[in-house]
């Protein structure tokens, strides 16, 4: 792989605390690392909790990236050694133009913080986005019941849908920056990985669903439809992700370009519904599509239950609300009637061959989670 070779590489992680964000630190820090050694500095908006390692950031920030005079005054200074910007972060909001908004200026208030000095080092901005790109808005109800989503394999190069969508929007942004700063976008599909600061965390929120269950005798039944029981899907490892952004980030042949991100391989959700089971030891109950069943419901009064697990196992204090997303999981599930799968072609292509095999990656990363003690 081509590589350039600075003194020096000082990355910026913005949203550090979520799956990436860890795993971007974590991946930067090795002595392995492409573009390496890297001088890391990390932002979140809270501060560090506990189960984040202290020794994967040289530096961290807590900030609020939607204040501009705050981001100003807090980034402006390093942005004489900042020399890559990993953007990780994101602001979840019912409304897609609320979306776009929020997160236009996150990421324009920290750009301009890092480029308005004449001293500025910025060379590269990543962008992790995502496979929305390709279906829309799913979780805005004004547009949900109209999309028509790109048919799968999902490819980098297809059009952009006729619906806002703040993707395309922080795109814009990027492509709008004058050399010799440029960038690459990083479209996930379904993020796995271990933080307990993510708002999408479909492993996390299963795993507290698995332990509820187990705890009250409940039988662990499937959250979606009979399709997506049994097409196929796939997933992005947030080490991929990170391993993926690190090289673009690097490569000259990967600046200014647009990659899919995903394990490279594909499952069902029956497939890994009973590694679920096997995991946490819980009967596997075959879907039924004769049974309703609300998932989301069935756990919209069980915080209670957590409360006592946490405390009985004691855990880092989290509360259901905070760690899962009930609602979104039971409406990707039971309504995207597509296989959910990305083409990995462009990335192999461009010479980036990362990849994890789902299923089995199930298991260590519930048992990395058990070691930040965010799971028992």
């Amino acid at each position: 792989m081509e590589e350039e070779n600075p003194t020096l590489h000082v990355a910026l992680i913005v949203g550090v605390t979520g799956m990436v964000g860890v795993a971007l630190a974590e991946a930067l820090k090795k002595p392995t690392a492409l573009g390496g050694p890297w001088k890391i500095y990390g932002v979140a908006r809270r501060a560090l909790p506990v189960w984040f390692p202290p020794s994967f950031l040289d530096e961290f920030i807590m900030l609020d990236t939607l204040n501009e005079e705050n981001t100003s005054k807090m980034l402006s200074p390093i942005s004489s050694v900042i020399t890559h910007l990993f953007w990780v972060a994101i602001s979840v909001n019912q409304s897609e133009e609320i979306n776009i908004s929020r997160n236009s200026s996150m990421l324009s208030n920290v750009l301009y913080a890092l480029t308005s000095s004449p001293n500025s080092q910025l060379r590269h901005v990543t962008l992790q986005t995502g496979t929305k790109q390709y279906m829309g808005p799913i979780l805005d109800i004004a547009f949900s019941n109209h999309l028509v989503p790109h048919d799968a394999p999902f490819r980098e190069d297809y059009p952009r849908l006729p619906f806002p969508n703040f993707y395309y929007a922080l795109e814009d942004i990027l492509a709008s920056y004058p050399k010799p700063i440029t960038y690459s976008i990083h479209r996930s599909s379904l993020i796995i990985g271990a933080s307990s600061r993510s708002y999408f965390n479909m492993l996390l929120s299963l795993s507290v669903y698995a332990l509820i269950c187990k705890h009250g005798n409940y039988p662990f039944r499937y959250a979606g439809n009979k399709y997506s029981w049994e097409h196929f899907w796939d997933m992005s490892d947030a080490r991929v992700l990170a391993e993926q952004q690190i090289w673009a980030s690097v490569t000259d042949k990967a600046k200014n370009q647009a990659f899919n991100c995903t394990n490279g391989d594909v499952f069902t959700w029956k497939m890994l519904w009973k590694v679920l089971c096997d995991v946490f030891d819980v009967e596997f109950v075959p879907f039924d599509e004769q049974e309703e069943f609300d998932f989301a419901d069935f756990l919209k009064d069980k915080g209670e239950v957590w409360d006592e697990i946490v405390k009985t196992n004691g855990l880092y204090n989290t509360k259901i609300e905070e760690i899962t997303c009930f609602n979104e999981i039971q409406f990707i599930l039971k309504n995207l009637n597509i296989q959910h799968v990305c083409s990995m072609y462009k990335s192999r292509e461009f010479g980036f061959h990362g990849y994890a095999d789902t299923l089995a990656s199930i298991a260590p990363w519930v048992e990395r989670l058990r070691q930040m003690k965010i799971l028992p």
